[in-house]
């Protein structure tokens, strides 16, 4: 498991002794780590977060008997590497990039996917000018040596906190010739996206949730940014928030329906910039930051068909989404809201067939 204080540790699980730990970084860098490592035969990928803070992002392998540092994967690019050119300055020392979520693993290709967070500092893009790689990517790295097989960038020079780390589900699916190797992915920044896992090529990248931050995907698949949605000194509103249209809660996939189930959140939120141009303009120190349009944000359970993109049916609740979901192959798709209330939905048409209050606000998926 992987600490707060950015440590890597393995127990006995017979005993719970400890048998090994390792120091993946210091928490005077501002690093830590929050999510649950990804096994892969005799490897233990994790990565680590921080992101918010200047710091510099990697994804780690460790030999699962010893602990030993298999490789590191740094996802800010170093000094004379690739990529570094897409940071001005020596923004790229302290670029964020954190991990904070787990990867998915393709055993046939012997690759995994891994989501990259939002560049540092969040809002203020005058900072570190370019498209910040490999923030707001998902990475595609050999297992055996950590090398970058391809990447692909959901949100070039993020200033909406949008990240990238939400869950890569890696899925099959036949196309007119061929059977389609994908990886699924409901970003942050308001978009469902499905990409060629074996190269990295843009399949679709469709709105899921009211989008105002890009005009659009152009044909090489990057974002076409909307320059009324750049964060200001006044603030601007947009669209997703900086909760997205999906937290890290993860959706679900049946390949019965062939539909993905997303647990979607509607809120646009008001940006601000206070940073290098308020600096130079010599006004009085201030936060950079997003506050949420009240009472205007609502959730909804969506089911999106693979193949496309399309939305397949919604429904709407009082508030947003930030539990996971389940499908099951009985038909069903099972979800929790903020309020308690834990609901059954059909899944193909997406009729609420009961709802269940718990008492408390539901934050994780179900299982079965």
């Amino acid at each position: 498991m992987a600490t707060l204080d950015a440590h890597l540790v393995a127990l006995d699980s017979r005993t719970g002794r400890l048998v090994w730990d390792v120091e993946m970084g210091k928490v005077k860098d501002n690093l830590s780590a929050t999510s649950p490592p990804l096994v892969v035969g005799n490897k233990v990928i994790v990565g680590m977060a921080g992101g918010d803070f200047p710091a510099r992002g990697f994804i780690d392998a460790y030999h699962a008997k010893t602990g030993q540092r298999l490789w590191r994967f740094w996802t800010i690019p170093g000094e004379d590497e690739k990529g570094v050119e897409t940071w001005s300055g020596d923004s790229y020392k302290t670029g964020g990039g954190a991990t904070w979520m787990n990867g998915s693993y393709d055993p046939e290709l012997n690759l995994i996917y891994w989501g990259i967070g939002n560049p540092y500092p969040d809002y203020d893009g005058d900072a570190r000018r370019g498209d910040n790689l490999y923030t707001d990517c998902v990475v595609a790295l050999n297992v055996d040596t950590g090398k970058l097989r391809w990447h692909y960038q959901f949100t070039p020079h993020d200033v909406w906190d949008y990240d990238g780390v939400n869950e890569m589900v890696l899925i099959d699916f036949a196309l007119q010739t061929r059977k389609l190797k994908a990886l699924v992915h409901a970003d942050r920044n308001g978009h469902f996206y499905a990409i060629d896992r074996t190269n990295g090529t843009l399949r679709y990248a469709k709105p899921y949730v009211r989008v105002t931050w890009t005009k659009g995907i152009d044909d090489k698949g990057r974002p076409v940014v909307n320059p009324k949605a750049i964060p200001t000194i006044e603030g601007v509103t947009v669209c997703p928030g900086a909760a997205g249209g999906k937290e890290w809660n993860a959706m679900a996939y049946s390949p019965v329906t062939e539909m993905i189930y997303v647990p979607a959140i509607e809120n646009c939120a008001k940006f601000v910039n206070n940073g290098v141009e308020a600096r130079r303009q010599g006004l009085p120190p201030g936060e950079s930051g997003f506050s949420y349009l009240p009472g205007q944000a609502y959730g909804k359970v969506m089911a999106i068909r693979a193949a496309t993109g399309d939305i397949a049916w919604e429904v709407k609740t009082r508030t947003p989404m930030d539990g996971g979901m389940l499908a099951t192959a009985g038909g069903l798709v099972f979800a929790g809201d903020p309020e308690g209330n834990f609901t059954a939905y059909d899944a193909e048409h997406g009729d609420l067939l009961w709802s269940y209050q718990t008492g408390s606000g539901i934050r994780a998926a179900p299982i079965a």
